[in-house]
């Protein structure tokens, strides 16, 4: 109607409006009246957009990969990107005029590319196919200092590298490498076991081997052990019957000293008595016989008196006619007494 249209954006698309070359609003999520003869509008998506690639690229020995990912960006500074580029709406205002923004994906992806092809041909093959993260930070820290995206105006949310293949043959080659190298160690892997099942069986047979040496090791020390109080105890005995003879011998000595000690008294003892014996025999020979006797008579019992009288009367029997003995007498005789009535009546010659 007469050239008024309405029109109403999203809160993702930064809307511009200009007329006569001027700026007139802008705005995120804008909805407003224009007059379409002499407006021109221009439609920034600020949202964020995901551009995937796949690119083929040449390692540095000279081996083709393909470099799998994914770039997150959005238009940070719509200001700057309508100027290098064209968003601008046709007069329906909803279908782009151009194709630039259909291209700003393929301007990310380029200089991704550039990136990538950088990191990649630095590193070989082995290397490349492992070095997906550090493909992603270095695309993450190079892809937002680039001019061409600061001067779109582009804000670089995140790079993610899915995956870096090498050529079929390639793969081929390394899987039957990777698979000898994985059996490899599965042999490996067997004979160490064996090897240290060798070791640990040797060792046990070592440990049992010091165990039976240490047992014949402490067998002999006890053997020894018992040896030698065998021994002292042995050395002991002697000591104790070298001792005891000792003291028998001295004891033996003793003995004999005290043996002939004892001779010796006995025989000065002897000497003695045959001197005081030959010394009184000396002086009875000098003397009267009878005066012996009746020395000899001194302190008699009365029965040993009346025996030496019968030994005198034996002494003189040719000067005895006849003796005779009254009953009295024979009693006094056959009885412990003897008186002195006896005695009379035997000196009384018949």
């Amino acid at each position: 109607m007469l050239g008024i249209r309405f029109i109403k954006s999203q809160p993702t698309t930064h809307l511009m409006q200009f007329r006569g070359g001027k700026l007139v609003r802008q705005g995120a999520g804008l909805s407003f009246f224009y007059y379409a003869p002499t407006t021109s509008l221009v439609a920034v998506p600020i949202a964020s957009r995901d551009a995937g690639f796949m690119l083929e690229l040449v390692t540095s020995d000279f081996q083709g990969v393909t470099v799998q990912g994914e770039v997150t960006y959005r238009v940070g500074d719509p200001g700057r990107i309508y100027k290098m580029m064209d968003f601008s709406l046709e007069a329906d205002g909803v279908t782009y005029a151009s194709e630039d923004p259909e291209r700003l994906q393929d301007r990310v992806v380029m200089q991704v590319r550039a990136i990538v092809q950088q990191v990649i041909q630095a590193l070989p093959l082995r290397n490349a196919l492992k070095a997906t993260a550090e493909v992603a930070r270095a695309v993450q820290e190079q892809l937002g200092k680039q001019p061409e995206v600061q001067a779109l105006g582009l804000e670089i949310l995140g790079v993610a590298v899915v995956a870096i293949k090498p050529t079929p043959d390639i793969a081929r080659a390394l899987e039957a490498e990777a698979r000898e190298a994985n059996l490899k160690a599965a042999d490996d892997a067997i004979s160490q076991r064996r090897m240290a099942g060798v070791q640990n069986e040797r060792a046990i047979r070592q440990n049992e081997l010091d165990t039976e040496i240490a047992v014949e090791v402490k067998k002999r020390e006890i053997q020894e052990t018992q040896m030698e109080a065998r021994a002292a105890a042995m050395r002991r005995q002697n000591e104790l019957r070298a001792e005891q003879m000792s003291a028998d011998i001295v004891l033996e000595n003793q003995r004999k000293e005290f043996v002939a000690s004892a001779a010796e008294n006995t025989r000065q003892e002897a000497e003695a008595q045959a001197h005081k014996v030959r010394a009184v025999m000396d002086a009875l020979e000098k003397a009267d016989p009878r005066v012996v006797q009746a020395l000899a008579a001194v302190g008699m019992q009365p029965g040993q008196l009346i025996a030496q009288a019968f030994g005198g009367i034996a002494e003189r029997a040719e000067r005895i006619g006849q003796l005779n003995m009254s009953p009295e007498l024979l009693s006094s005789l056959l009885g412990a007494g003897g008186g002195t009535t006896g005695v009379a009546a035997a000196r009384r010659p018949v």
